[in-house]
């Protein structure tokens, strides 16, 4: 809509360019039709996770979302790996994969979304590469190149600046009382 936009998108697009490293030409089609599919899928997460947030009381309807998600993943794994699912070990490592991988971050995420609006949700989801690439530091021993550590560092801004800069809204805060401009 503005060029600031169009300044934002560019930004991003240099940054996945820098960490695909060999730039766009070998890129698989099918790779980028998958990651343009779960980008829209993120955002659609973000607004009903949203709405979720504001229509169930405390978790209810993040309960109900996992029940529905169990449901419909459970043919695939009992076709894959049968009755080896009831073996007490492989139940409490899927109990405990559950709960650090889905219920508690998902939990925390609704929280936030109930005192947040979704602009600011969405800059502090745009830090989760820069959260990753230090988690593969600290616990792998992974390490940024230069290169890497900067395209990080422009989707990041890139994302930060899109939802900072959008045309004719301001962020407003929980309740409803504009953002200070200098704020998240």
């Amino acid at each position: 809509r503005r060029l600031i936009n169009v300044l934002w998108a560019l930004l991003a697009l240099a940054g996945v360019f820098l960490l695909g490293g060999s730039g766009f030409g070998g890129l698989d089609l099918a790779g980028v039709a998958f990651a343009l599919g779960a980008g829209a899928c993120w955002a659609a997460y973000i607004l009903f996770s949203a709405g979720t947030g504001r229509r169930f009381p405390q978790a209810d309807g993040l309960a109900l979302a996992l029940v529905v998600a169990a449901v419909l993943v459970l043919p695939f794994g009992v076709a894959d790996a049968g009755s080896a699912l009831l073996d007490p070990v492989t139940l409490a490592l899927g109990a405990g994969v559950a709960l650090l991988s889905s219920v508690l971050p998902y939990t925390l995420e609704l929280i936030a979304l109930r005192r947040l609006p979704a602009s600011t949700f969405a800059v502090m989801m745009s830090l989760e590469p820069a959260i990753a690439s230090l988690a593969g530091f600290l616990i792998l021993s992974q390490a940024l190149t230069t290169v890497q550590a900067v395209a990080v560092a422009l989707v990041i801004g890139a994302s930060f600046g899109a939802v900072r800069t959008q045309v004719g809204r301001r962020p407003k805060g929980a309740e409803g009382e504009p953002v200070a401009s200098g704020g998240v």
